[in-house]
């Protein structure tokens, strides 16, 4: 791979795959596009701001000129960028359509008529729907319940029309919830322990029956990263083989953890929409391509847990107001990718 896009890279797995992609030896450039909104931090790459393989540019992916030049700059493109919180699709369901289902049509646009060799869709598991038995495989029908799953399945399917229509080289995957350090407090395990740390309530839908698959992170980006360099264009991967456990379940171990006991927990009566059970089938991409997630759960949840303990300067600005959209930070003018 000489060189990569990606776009959404400062946020939480896209930073934590550009991280990946610079381990390795056989890419020699990566440029970040990222419009820095309230779930986008520069912070979130670290160190690896360091490396000279690695640019920045601060830009929106419906910006169709700025997409062009870049994409014509790189040899493939690997797509995180998107709105992705569930509750917030509720109110701005408007802005999840536009961003996602037409950004990356932008995307896409720009990597068929500039010939990238590979086009990688990041996606997720909500786009199936939910299901009270049985797991979903690759060509199980979409049946999205909410906006955010809904624009993200729209997207999807205007990835791989690129690969039907005109051939370009677009894989897509599906992972199914994510965990690890960076995540932004909305989203329910830094929302939790964030929220235990300063000894304050957290609060569960229902009886917290609702069926999740949590995966790390690094998990994920492994499988990402292998859906670049093998993914067969026009195949849909899922991204799977963490650990299924209930809202409750996992609240009885983030408790633990932090040192809280079941006086912190609050239960409210469930939204109208929220599915109660996600479930993938990954035999595809482990048995095509090698795939085989290597993060035990109940370590990396402690490794977590304790990220979050030590950086308290990393996420407690973000809780004192999660909807607020975060401070842009100029690097320089937009279409120029910067050195950082």
């Amino acid at each position: 791979m000489e060189a990569v896009l990606v776009t959404g890279g400062a946020g939480f797995i896209g930073s934590h795959f550009v991280k990946r992609l610079l381990r390795a030896e056989d890419v020699a450039k990566v440029t970040v596009l990222d419009a820095l909104t309230y779930a986008g931090h520069i912070e979130n790459l670290g160190e690896a701001c360091l490396d000279p393989r690695l640019s920045f540019v601060q830009g929106n992916i419906l910006d169709a000129a700025l997409v062009d030049t870049l994409v014509a700059q790189h040899t493939a493109v690997v797509h995180f960028a998107a709105e992705s919180h569930v509750d917030r699709s509720f109110s701005t369901a408007s802005t999840f359509l536009t961003t996602n289902v037409l950004g990356t049509q932008t995307l896409a646009d720009a990597a068929m008529r500039h010939g990238v060799e590979k086009f990688v869709h990041v996606s997720t598991d909500e786009v199936y729907g939910p299901l009270l038995e049985g797991a979903a495989t690759e060509d199980y029908p979409l049946h999205p319940t909410v906006p955010y799953a809904a624009a993200k399945a729209a997207s999807d399917l205007v990835a791989l029309s690129y690969w039907h229509t005109y051939g370009a080289p677009v894989c897509v995957t599906r992972s199914s919830n994510n965990y690890g350090p960076n995540q932004h407090p909305e989203k329910i395990i830094p929302l939790f322990v964030t929220r235990l740390l300063r000894g304050e309530q957290v609060t569960l839908h229902d009886r917290g029956q609702h069926v999740r698959n949590w995966l790390h992170v690094e998990d994920n980006c492994a499988g990402v990263e292998l859906v670049l360099r093998l993914g067969v264009p026009g195949e849909t991967y899922n991204l799977g083989g963490g650990t299924d456990m209930t809202s409750k379940e996992l609240t009885r171990h983030l408790l633990d953890l932090c040192g809280a006991t079941w006086d912190s927990v609050t239960y409210i009566p469930d939204r109208q929409a929220n599915d109660i059970r996600y479930s993938m089938i990954w035999d595809k991409i482990a048995s095509q391509l090698g795939y085989k997630p290597q993060r035990d759960f109940h370590e990396a949840l402690s490794d977590t847990v304790e990220w979050y303990r030590r950086n308290p300067d990393r996420w407690a600005p973000l809780t004192r107001n999660s909807a607020a959209t975060r401070p842009r930070v100029t690097l320089g003018t937009a279409r120029e990718p910067q050195r950082v």
